[in-house]
């Protein structure tokens, strides 16, 4: 089930009659799976759904202008899309919408994801890339609205990359001359969201073959447009974008939704302009239809006025491709019906082949379980406890695993104090059963690859006897040179990173040596700044998107939880995006440059790496490793390191700083200082002063905070010192409480420690401007000496009395 993409060709009429009754039966197919998926949602089978009813006209006319090698950006509306290009089977939809947890039978996201968000495969199985220029892309969808937008921009970038820049021509799995054309949509209610303008004005600059696809039925759940939208018309707004003569801009289409030939007549157009111009195109998709509402949380019925239900009813998008189908006497009434009666049956077939595939393996897994339960129950003292629950367990035809490991779960509390065969066997089951099933659920968080960025081995830096010392900014620009020359694939773009070489000349010359392509200014737009990264990693380039300073994250974090960090997981490891943020923080003088948000990120970008360097040669060194791999980080230079003093390497490009590995930066006896970043400098300080009266301070660098300390060298330092502070400028209870309780609780410091653990954090304000707002807001070497002290005071006062 598939549309015929060659409509521009020259057809006979039983040829084309053919084409529109088949992308007919695909409009009827994509409308029965809406309807019969709503009612399985109704009936308690899924948890959720949102379709793409209303919308499956377009699509058929969008599939027929979309070429292998391009890419979809999009939202939970474009099934009949993904049926059109070969993408999704009834079956599957069905596999989706139920949450079955395996590849084979949900390809989108193996049940991680509610039914509507599609996904095609990039990856081979071992993680490697497939050959993207020989199969219709789509990257894997994510809920909130408009934040595929910028995502969007990404991929369009990477084809006038591939058509642009020199020495990348032998990518030939990753494009074909940057002729590929990134697609997206979006419905008219997002458009009012500020993705979408920051995406619409970034792409009108680069000028890359993007097409924007807006779906408009007037609604955004129940808020009309006139609430949303000026004018209630998005292509009317942008007008001013209309390219000119003389001006670069986009192209504006507007489409009748229900208009069939005019709708293959846009898109045919649309991608043409795209493809081989490079414009961005926006087509306006006018007059669509939800004829069952937003989602299966409520019913249109509530919000639309019943002359509006009556409008849509006869301009549903499919009964008038219907009506005009009979006019033009590509089939009569009687036919189409039968048509239609067959689609209903095989929509009604594949559903259920989809439920009894999502049943069957839990089927087998409940037998399993209750085989065990009744022999321990026949073992059991407590045999009539045990018999209820598994007889309860039994009389669930359609079981979950959650009920399944909850009813053995819950059986051993009656077994606690017997021992029998029959108990271990089920225990070793319920072990195994957790070992199986797990990673269904919570596999591919990071790469999974045999080489991946935590395997990657420390090369030390080299240096010899003529080896200057410089600002640890030329340490960074030579290593960067080492880089874009080493990777041809590798760019660099951000605020002020082109022509002046960023704000700390991090990238001095850079521009000028491999062009504007490589080494760019972007706006101030850092959500599409992160865009722009994502999408070109997902096609095979290796970009480092540049945020000026930490402060900045939080103007994309959104679309770097939401989207960066889990698109491997959301895909169940068959997509990736292996893109490096640079950005510079810590230390510097007010509110909004001094940005220290670690515990935020932290806990908000599980999924890719977090690395705070101490100084700019560690800072390098994680670039080198990143790129010997294929995972996202976050790299966090030192603000206030670019101008401080370091020796030169001599293997530039080549020494690479281990990513989940602690360095003891100096040796101790008496206690353990933990930090990282630019306090660290003010640890060793203190660890200076603290030498003085008698304290020997061991150091610990945490180098990066996820994955932190995987060889559990920590708890190493606190089993010979017996005491632990751990500094850090972050909030109370931010970066440093994640690193306490990783050291007392997950290593098991606790039974080490002969004083009681403790953390030096930030005043939970955001530091006052100037050097003595600093000082009294975070943490200062005073401030770091006196707490250690006070720990060495309560546990010897004889040999360190009090201070004040």
């Amino acid at each position: 089930m598939q549309t015929n993409p060659q409509t521009n060709k020259e057809l006979s009429f039983e040829d084309f009659k053919a084409e529109v009754l088949n992308d007919y039966k695909i409009a009827v197919t994509s409308r029965e799976c809406s309807l019969l998926g709503r009612r399985e949602v109704l009936t308690g089978k899924a948890k959720f759904g949102i379709f793409g009813d209303g919308k499956e006209v377009p699509q058929l006319a969008w599939a027929k202008a979309f070429k292998n090698g391009d890419w979809r950006s999009g939202y939970y509306r474009d099934q009949t899309f993904m049926m059109a290009i070969g993408e999704l089977s009834i079956q599957q939809f069905f596999s989706g919408l139920y949450a079955h947890t395996e590849l084979e039978a949900d390809p989108m996201s193996a049940g991680r994801q509610m039914g509507g968000h599609f996904a095609t495969h990039s990856l081979n199985d071992d993680g490697s890339w497939k050959n993207l220029t020989t199969q219709k892309n789509s990257s894997a969808d994510i809920s909130p609205t408009a934040g595929q937008m910028p995502r969007l921009l990404g991929l369009a970038q990477a084809s006038k990359i591939f058509r642009n820049v020199k020495g990348i021509e032998n990518k030939t799995n990753f494009s074909i001359n940057g002729n590929e054309v990134a697609w997206g949509t979006i419905g008219n209610a997002s458009t009012s969201e500020g993705l979408f303008w920051e995406t619409i004005n970034a792409a009108g600059v680069l000028q890359v073959p993007m097409i924007i696809n807006v779906w408009d039925d007037e609604y955004g759940i129940s808020v009309h447009a006139k609430h949303q939208t000026t004018k209630e018309n998005i292509s009317e707004v942008l007008k001013g974008f209309q390219r000119t003569e003389d001006e670069n801009g986009y192209e504006i289409i507007r489409v009748i939704g229900w208009d069939y030939p005019a709708l293959v007549e846009a898109y045919e157009k649309a991608g043409k302009i795209a493809r081989e111009e490079h414009v961005p195109v926006l087509i306006h998709v006018q007059q669509l239809t939800q004829p069952q509402g937003h989602s299966t949380s409520g019913s249109h019925e509530r919000y639309k006025s019943k002359e509006r239900l009556q409008w849509e009813q006869e301009h549903d998008c499919n009964v008038k491709m219907r009506e005009w189908i009979i006019e033009n006497n590509f089939a009569t009434e009687e036919e189409l019906t039968s048509l239609e009666k067959d689609i209903k049956k095989e929509v009604r077939d594949g559903k259920k082949a989809a439920w009894t595939a999502f049943l069957a393996p839990q089927k087998k897994e409940q037998k399993e379980a209750i085989t065990l339960l009744s022999n321990l129950a026949e073992s059991s003292t407590n045999k009539n406890f045990i018999e209820k629950i598994k007889n309860d367990l039994a009389s669930d035809t359609e079981p979950l695993r959650r009920s399944i490991a909850s009813a053995v779960r819950k059986s051993l509390r009656y077994v606690v104090g017997e021992d029998s065969p029959e108990k271990r066997q089920l225990i070793d089951w319920l072990n195994n059963y957790f070992e199986t099933i797990q990673p269904k659920y919570s596999s591919h968080l990071y790469s999974e690859a045999s080489e991946n960025a935590k395997t990657i081995s420390e090369v030390k830096p080299n240096y010899n006897d003529t080896s200057e010392e410089v600002d640890g900014r030329v340490v960074l620009r030579d290593n960067f040179d080492a880089i874009f020359s080493k990777y041809p694939e590798a760019l660099i773009f951000g605020e002020d990173a082109g022509e002046i070489g960023d704000v700390n000349q991090g990238l001095e010359g850079m521009q000028e040596k491999y062009g504007e392509l490589r080494v760019s200014d972007a706006g101030i737009r850092e959500a599409t700044i992160l865009g722009q990264g994502i999408g070109m990693a997902m096609r095979g380039l290796r970009p480092i998107a540049e945020i000026q300073y930490l402060d900045y994250i939080l103007y994309c974090l959104q679309i770097m939880s939401d989207d960066l960090v889990t698109t491997r997981y959301r895909t169940r490891g068959k997509q990736k995006a292996p893109l490096i943020v640079r950005t510079r923080g810590h230390r510097l003088e007010g509110i909004w440059h001094s940005g220290s948000q670690m515990g935020g990120l932290i806990h908000l970008l599980r999924g890719m790496y977090i690395l705070v360097p101490r100084n700019m040669t560690k800072a390098a060194g994680f670039y080198n490793t990143l790129l010997q791999t294929d995972e996202p980080a976050l790299i966090v230079e030192c603000l206030n390191g670019y101008r401080l003093k370091e020796k030169l390497p001599t293997n530039l490009g080549e020494f690479r700083t281990p990513i989940g590995v602690v360095e003891t930066v100096k040796d101790g006896t008496d206690i353990t200082l933990v930090s990282y970043g630019s306090t660290l400098r003010l640890v060793e300080e203190a660890a200076r002063e603290l030498q003085q009266v008698g304290i020997d301070a061991e150091i610990i660098d945490v180098q990066s905070l996820l994955p932190l300390d995987l060889n559990h060298d920590m708890v190493k330092s606190v089993a010979k010192t017996n005491r632990l502070l751990v500094i850090d400028e972050d909030v109370p209870g931010g970066a440093s409480a994640y690193i306490l309780q990783h050291i007392v609780d997950e290593q098991n410091g606790y039974q080490y420690l002969d004083s009681k653990p403790q953390a030096l954090a930030a005043k939970p304000h955001r530091p006052a401007y100037g050097t003595d707002g600093d000082y009294f807001s975070k943490p200062s070497t005073e401030d770091i000496f006196e707490k250690v002290y006070e720990i060495l005071h309560e546990a010897n006062p004889s040999s360190y009395p009090k201070l004040r």
